[in-house]
Order: C-alpha cells, then structure tokens, then sequence
C-alpha cells in the first residue's frame, strides 16, 4: 500500500490550478485571508458510545462477504491502474473488502493460492509498487474509508482507504481538530501515515506519523497464517511496539495490510474528542505571487534561491514566529514566453502582527532579485481546450468521469525528492538554472517545488520514529508530467539528468552531508537503486531511512518473515 502527496501543492492528479486543495483558494493574490471557522450551527457533537459501537461492530457481523472484480468485469480496468497512467496491471482478480474481516480473508486467500499480492489505498504511488507485472491479486481498500472517534482507545480511527480530504472534513466539521497531512484531497490514508506524512501544517504541528497512536495491519506468520494486529505507541511488547514504529514512516507495502490507524498527539489527556488533536488556525493568509521567466537572468534566479534558503536557514527553529508559515517555490521549467516562477504561501492569520510577517517574509525572498513580482496568471488553455482529446480516445467510465470532475487521467509522471538542511550550493542553483531554461526541452507540465519544511517536525528526534530526516529545512520535489506515453523516454531523460547534476558532487543523488539529507520514502524513486544515476556509495534504503534501515529490518523478519508484502523498494528480510 504506498500513497504519496503531501504538501507539495504539485502536478500530482492534475495541472496546476486544478491540483490542490491551496491551489483554486491561491487564485486570490494579495494577502487574502480565508476563514477556515464553522458557524455554531455546523459543529457537530461527538457521536455518543452507543452510536460508536453500532458502528464498530459493522466490522464482525453485518456487511456482506468482499467483492471479487475479474478481468471482463466493465470495472475492471478502473481498478488495475492508479493515478500515474504509466503503471498498469493485469493481475486474476481485485478483491474489495470493506471490513478487518474481509480484509485478512482476502490475504489469506492470496497467500494459500501462492499468488503475489498488493494492497491499493488511493493509487497515488508515483512507482509500480502496486500495479506491475508481477501482481496477481490487487486488494483494493476503497471501501474502507470510515473516519470516527474511537472511545474504547481515545483515538480518531482512520481506515486504510480514507482520503486526505475525508479525514479533514470529518475531524475538522465534528470535532474542530486536524491532521497536519497531505494538500492532495484524494491521497489515500493507507500509504500517506505510513511513509510520514507531511502538509501545510506541519512546520506548525509536525509531521502526520507524530500524531499516530496506533496501527491495525492485517500480517502474515512463518506459517503462512493471515491474522489482523493492533499496535500502539503504548504496547509493553517489544515486538508490538516496533510494528507501530515501522508505520511512522517505514512506508506503506512492507510489513503487512494496513486496516486502521488511530491517531491522537502525544501529551494529549482526558477523553474530550476536540483535544485530542491539533486544531487548525481559524483564518490563514493564502497568497499566490509569480516571477516572470521573461524577466528572470541567472543572476536574479540565484539571488532568488540564495533568499529561499536563507530565510528558511533563519526562520525554521521549533518556536519559531514563522512557524505556522508554509511556502512552495515552484520552480516551473521555462516553456513558453509566459512561464512563471510561481510562490504560493499559507500562514496563520491569527498571530501577533501576522500581515507585516507575511509581508517581510515576501520582502526577504524577493530582496534583490531585480524582478517584479506580479499576480499569477492562468496557464494559457488551462481551462479551454483539451489537446488530449483532439482525437476520441477511449477510458474507461470512472476515470473518465473523474477527468471531467476534474480530474486528468491522461497524466504519465516521474518524481524524485531530496530533503535539503540548509540553502542550495552555488553548484546546485547553477545545475538547477541549466535544466530548467534548457532549450532542447519545453514541457510546461515540468518543475521542481522546493517547500518550507523544520520547526516543529524538527522538535523530534531522529529515532522516535522511522523518519530519520529531522533537521532539515527545505524538502524538494523533482516533477514531470506528460500525456503521449511514446514521449516518456525524453521526459525520463530530462528528469534523471536534470537530478543528477544538481546533486553531482554527491554521485548524483542527495547523500546526507551539510546540505543534503537523502529522500522521502513516499516520493519513491527506483532509479535511487540504479548504479546508472546513483554513483554513489549510498544505497536506496540508506537514503531514504539512514540509521533507522536495521531496526525496519528487524520488524519485517518479525511481521513478514514470508516476504509476502513487497515491491521494488521494500524493506528488506535481514
């Protein structure tokens, strides 16, 4: 089960504009500020106990047996795919399931046959983690989507296929709390909590997985045996323990099927929903500023990224004044006349003196750079034609009605990541400015997001959970999307060496130093593991989990000694 997202406010679904949760609210340039209150009247009470266990026990008695898709099935190819159109499966069957029960039937089903499993939460893994050739059965969790407060453990349950925007929508209309996760509405819960977790709020609150009380993860025994566990942050057992430290940031499809999470913040006391999570800022500035590429010279691009860093360098500490501010700097490859550097910024509205913060920090990022910033224009056809369509192409039903809901089911994409713990070197901002305004490419769906990253997620020590990057101040996102899957080997070429250079003093990759601090487990990457564009010494896992490899290890020899839960990249047996 792996799902991506996060706070890059990227191409990730859908060109920008149509992509985010900020993005369609980031049309308002100035300083508007959004209002995120409930009137009285929309403020829902807790469900009562009586109501929490009728609905807790839907899991044992009263739904139906799981549901079995085969090939020739009209919904079947909307669930051998995920979002990214270039992974594609055909495996004997997808199985649903919308209970525990089902859900440790329908592996113990796969693994008596000797068939090859994955698990599918909301599709977003940017790899073929889950849809490849190999997969045979696909255990699909969109029917597990329940959000609700859970009294018997004093947590928020999430199950597995929950979306970012269905967690939100309930915690924050019930209970007037949140989750500092994903921008991406449709990410899945499943791969998102597990691989760590992170959003426009979580400078302010943290990461997802500091929040994360406990894990349900249906596991497989030595002797082949399917059974559902339940891990807390709490369990005397050593061997439990680890199991709910695996998913604070192991990542998803490595040590077992992930039902439910339960999520409440550490220190967090008494049995009062609304307390038990953090409450998000009552308005937020969102602001949307664009720097022409037209305007821009190498000169202005470095003084630019040099401002970024530094001010991230300054204004990243725990209690930090900023850090309820969270930006993105994309950096959108120069395609046409009229691209843009575009700097999209959230920040609590509420704090002391709040509009002359946001108003230095726009003033420190744009010191010296010598261009005008002005409001972020509409990308030419953004909302009009559709090239894609200029001939009739065939798609299936939802995704075709997710398209023209807003969705693009067109997209073919590669992604890479690096966390950074200071600003660029000069060599970086150099390699960053050649592949970006290179002439023998043009892709406007082509960018790298550089986003605010520090304070509060780095009040946590490495080894409290399985993200091991706890001091960094910027994370980065290397993106490329395009729609003619004959053109993947020039988009995949322009990305690989656009990635390489930047970090070519490092073999070509983001190996831990002064700057680099390796790459996010859900942002994955599988050609971190090739010797043609990684040269050096540090290998995939080390990257993306540094010290915290071994005792990852050491959970999946425990909860998946038969290896049944892997991909590409999965943690692998000691």
């Amino acid at each position: 089960m792996r799902e991506t997202s996060e706070a890059h406010m990227a191409k990730q679904d859908r060109p920008l504009g149509r992509r985010s949760l900020l993005s369609g609210a980031a049309a308002v340039a100035g300083g508007a500020a959004v209002s995120t209150a409930l009137p009285a009247s929309a403020q829902a009470a807790p469900r009562s106990a009586a109501a929490m266990a009728a609905a807790t026990a839907v899991d044992t008695a009263t739904t139906p047996d799981y549901i079995t898709v085969q090939p020739g099935d009209p919904r079947f190819p909307d669930l051998v795919r995920g979002i990214n159109q270039r992974w594609v499966a055909d495996p004997d069957y997808v199985r649903l399931v919308t209970t525990t029960g089902q859900a440790v039937r329908a592996v113990q089903d796969a693994v008596a046959a000797g068939k090859r499993l994955t698990v599918r939460s909301g599709g977003h893994c940017y790899e073929d983690f889950v849809f490849n050739k190999d997969v045979q059965v696909v255990i699909d969790m969109s029917g597990m989507t329940r959000v609700y407060y859970d009294e018997g453990r004093n947590a928020f349950a999430v199950e597995g296929g929950a979306s970012n925007l269905q967690i939100y929508e309930t915690l924050y209309k019930l209970y007037g709390v949140t989750l500092p996760a994903g921008s991406c509405a449709s990410v899945g819960a499943g791969g998102h909590i597990s691989g760590g977790g992170y959003g426009l709020l979580s400078r302010l609150h943290g990461l997802t997985v500091d929040h994360l009380y406990g894990v349900e993860v249906v596991t497989v025994d030595r002797n082949g045996t399917a059974r559902a566990v339940v891990a807390t942050r709490d369990s005397g057992d050593e061997r439990l323990r680890d199991l709910w430290w695996a998913h604070t940031g192991g990542g998803g499809g490595n040590f077992g099927l992930i039902t439910r999470y339960w999520l409440r913040s550490p220190g967090a006391t008494g049995t009062d929903p609304s307390k038990l999570l953090p409450k998000p800022p009552s308005e937020v500035f969102v602001h949307a500023t664009a720097f022409p590429w037209k305007d821009m010279t190498e000169a202005s691009f470095t003084r630019l990224l040099q401002n970024w860093g530094t001010w991230h360098e300054q204004n990243s500490a725990p209690d930090s004044k900023y850090n309820s501010l969270f930006g993105l700097l994309k950096l959108n490859q120069k395609a046409s006349a009229n691209s843009e550097i575009v700097l999209l910024t959230q920040m609590d509205a509420t704090v002391p003196n709040a509009q002359a913060l946001l108003d230095d920090y726009l003033a420190a990022v744009s010191a010296g750079v010598g261009v005008t910033r002005r409001a972020m224009t509409q990308r030419a056809g953004e909302h009009a034609a559709m090239p894609q369509f200029a001939k009739p192409r065939t798609l299936p039903w939802y995704i075709a009605t997710d398209y023209l809901s807003g969705g693009n089911p067109t997209l073919y994409g590669k992604y890479k990541s690096a966390y950074a713990r200071k600003g660029f070197s000069a060599h970086q901002i150099k390699a960053m400015y050649k592949h970006l305004t290179r002439t023998d490419y043009s892709n406007g769906d082509a960018l790298l997001q550089v986003d605010s990253y520090g304070c509060r997620i780095n009040s946590v020590k490495p080894g409290d959970t399985a993200v091991p990057q706890r001091d960094s101040v910027l994370k980065l996102q290397y993106q490329t999307y395009w729609t003619n899957p004959a053109d993947e080997a020039k988009h995949l070429a322009w990305i690989r060496e656009f990635y390489q250079e930047v970090y070519a003093e490092t073999g070509g990759v983001p190996v831990p130093n002064e700057i680099n601090d390796g790459c996010y487990v859900n942002y994955p990457d599988k050609d971190l593991g090739d010797a043609a564009w990684n040269t050096s010494s540090t290998a995939w896992n080390s990257l993306y989990y540094k010290d915290n490899y071994a005792r990852l290890q050491k959970a999946k020899a425990t909860w998946d000694p038969k290896n049944v839960f892997r991909h590409a990249q999965s943690v692998r047996l000691p």
